[in-house]
């Protein structure tokens, strides 16, 4: 009884995200979910020397077997390093505003 198994494979670019629903056989590896999408130029941008990936937002290895209903996530490079960006965020948060900068965000 080797009945397709029916997956998600979602990619999400700063403005738009690319959801996209596959039929694979039973055995499939995330990896080569990734792979499919490449080569039909779908998801061009995805290298996986460079993007990690998860299922259900838990990192695993390209060799991991999917399941029925697994949802395959593509994760980008951080583009800054979360404590630089808590700390950038921390020090404008101290920066006084002035009146007309605070009235401007209470309209």
């Amino acid at each position: 009884m080797n009945e397709p198994i029916m997956i998600e494979v979602i990619y999400a670019l700063p403005h738009e995200q690319a959801l996209h629903q596959l039929t694979v056989p039973i055995g499939t590896t995330a990896g080569q979910v990734v792979e499919l999408l490449r080569i039909k130029e779908i998801l061009s941008g995805v290298d996986l020397s460079h993007n990690k990936i998860g299922i259900f937002g838990k990192l695993v290895r390209p060799e991991t077997v999917l399941r029925n209903r697994d949802r395959v996530e593509i994760y980008r490079p951080l583009t800054i390093d979360p404590k630089e960006a808590r700390r950038r965020r921390a020090q404008d948060a101290k920066t006084p505003k002035s009146k007309s900068t605070e009235a401007a965000q209470h309209q």
